[in-house]
């Protein structure tokens, strides 16, 4: 779990490895003390000053630019140092060990505490202080690190959105809803032996109602955008030779998998991440399904099945040209059944049927129809793997989310249906419908974190990069 104490922080804040500029940050109480050491001089809030970095003895670091930027008006909410430098690792490792230094050397010139403990900064702890210190809320902490993670153009255009508050805004909207609703309930088991019935004179059920209508279209965006975050997995199985790996490099666009005449050349999984129409697909070749007495290949083998039972959704590779070979054919089957047998109900399995081009004129079984080589029906595979991920076109105004948001929101969706219940009910139990309601506000507020445990927030903001 992170720290939550308000020690100042310093951390490298660009990647690791040589670049042409490099970031130190440093966040903290009252660090005008500490800039008037580390740059020589005073510096204007939030404009950038030219100037040499100086070591304890005088010596010059390096020359970069400073910028400093007083609470409140900063990322974290608190003072925040940035110098600016050159890239190199062991510059910016000196100017970290600078700032360390300095810290003591203002704390023994005012001969006061005020910097005592400043340290280097764990993973996330940049923002999580913005989180703290309500610069930001956790749905758009989250997003900071989605839109660094991004892998595709839309999703890196969704995250921006989520960071800009169009998610959470969406999420405050529902709230202030259901708190009104609330109101309405709670005034109604307070004062019983009023004759006015305060929920019906409101309308609560069409506010229930259109509540529970607004939930829908934001579930229906979250989902959308938590696919655009965290795609599906993909496996490609089937029997040796089928063109599994030809299909994957099809997809990829690249030679990925080795592809040779020779059965089992295939010993272990290749996975390639490719995006279609934004949404990133895992796609995972593996070995040919069959008995061998090869060693090796059997650990591939085993090693598919495992891939297999991870997956999202399978496709079962078959091949035309083989097709009415009785041997292939009791093979196929077995394969069918053995993915009936380990995979859930809800694991889509599409066949498709490979080599076209070296069966055009095969009969031709139900599934898809492709070849891997020529690139014929390649496009139908993609947009039925579309559809298998669950993805619409997008809407404008498309946010990210996480499966944690898309699960707090089926849990709203699952009290408010209960709060439904209630007040339909002959003998209304308001008492019920309020708790309904109450839980469904917590739910949402886990969301943008006004209702969370320190448990969660370790696990999001530890998930970041050292200096963010």
């Amino acid at each position: 779990m992170l720290s939550r104490s308000h020690d100042p922080i310093v951390a490298i804040a660009t990647a690791p490895g040589r670049g042409a500029v490099g970031i130190v940050r440093v966040s903290g109480r009252e660090l005008a003390p500490l800039v008037q050491v580390i740059c020589g001089r005073a510096l204007k809030p939030r404009e950038a000053s030219y100037l040499p970095f100086r070591a304890a003895d005088g010596s010059i670091i390096d020359q970069g630019l400073a910028l400093y930027f007083p609470t409140p008006h900063s990322y974290t909410g608190e003072d925040v140092l940035e110098l600016q430098a050159h890239g190199g690792p062991v510059v910016l490792q000196l100017l970290l060990a600078r700032c360390l230094e300095a810290a003591s050397e203002v704390d023994a010139a005012i001969n006061q505490p005020r910097l005592k403990g400043l340290r280097v900064a764990q993973p996330g702890e940049f923002t999580e202080r913005a989180f703290h210190n309500d610069k930001i809320d956790l749905a758009q902490a989250e997003a900071i690190a989605d839109l660094i993670d991004a892998s595709t153009e839309a999703a890196a255009r969704s995250a921006s959105r989520s960071l800009a508050g169009e998610f959470s805004r969406e999420i405050h909207g529902l709230r202030d809803a259901l708190i009104h609703l609330r109101m309405l309930v709670e005034a109604t088991l307070d004062f019983p032996e009023e004759e006015i019935d305060f929920l019906q004179k409101a309308d609560a059920r069409g506010q229930l109602s259109k509540l529970e209508q607004n939930l829908t279209i934001i579930m229906q965006k979250a989902r959308q955008g938590a696919l655009l975050r965290e795609g599906i997995r993909v496996v490609i199985a089937g029997q040796p030779n089928a063109g599994k790996s030809s299909l994957l490099n099809a997809l990829a666009g690249a030679e990925l998998a080795i592809v040779t005449p020779i059965a089992g050349t295939t010993r272990d999984k290749v996975q390639q991440t490719i995006q279609i129409d934004g949404v990133p697909l895992h796609v995972i070749d593996t070995a040919g399904l069959r008995d061998s007495e090869d060693e090796v290949e059997r650990i591939g083998i085993e090693r598919a099945w495992d891939e297999i039972k991870a997956a999202d959704a399978v496709l079962f590779l078959h091949d035309l040209s083989r097709a009415e070979g009785t041997a292939y054919q009791q093979a196929d089957a077995v394969i069918a059944q053995t993915l009936t047998d380990h995979l859930p109900t809800r694991v889509p399995v599409v066949n498709v049927w490979n080599k076209l081009d070296a069966a055009p004129l095969a009969a031709r079984p139900s599934g898809l129809h492709l070849s891997a080589k020529t690139g014929a029906g390649l496009d139908a595979l993609r947009q039925e793997l579309l559809t298998l991920a669950g993805w619409q076109a997008a809407p404008e105004g498309l946010f990210i989310a996480r499966a944690r948001h898309v699960q707090a929101l089926e849990r709203v969706q699952m009290h408010l249906q209960t709060a439904t219940q209630h007040l339909l009910a002959k003998t209304q139990a308001l008492d019920l419908l309020a708790e309904e309601l109450r839980l469904g506000q917590n739910a949402l507020n886990e969301i943008t974190g006004e209702f969370t445990s320190d448990d969660l927030l370790g696990v999001i903001f530890s998930s970041f990069c050292i200096g963010k």
